[in-house]
């Protein structure tokens, strides 16, 4: 399993401990991927947008910014299931 496929899995598991219409914050997913040195999530956050990337692509996930939906990554955005967007 590489880097990305980690943090698809963390996105997929954040998403999946919270309310069906709630979102999470590609930081948290950082944090969670750098879990064993945790001033060093910054770094992972590269690897967080690319699997972003690839969620966003594979219509698993939506991202929106202050209620608004995003059509792709740009600027700060929350990350949440497809399905609570429609």
């Amino acid at each position: 399993m590489n880097r990305s496929d980690t943090a698809v899995g963390e996105i997929l598991a954040l998403l999946a401990d919270r309310a069906d219409n709630a979102t999470i914050c590609p930081s948290e997913v950082a944090r969670r991927l750098a879990r064993d040195n945790p001033r060093g999530w910054r770094a992972q956050m590269p690897i967080v947008h690319e699997a972003v990337d690839h969620l966003v692509a594979q219509a698993v996930i939506a991202l929106s910014w202050k209620g608004r939906r995003l059509a792709r990554r740009c600027g700060p955005y929350r990350i949440r299931r497809e399905r609570a967007m429609a």
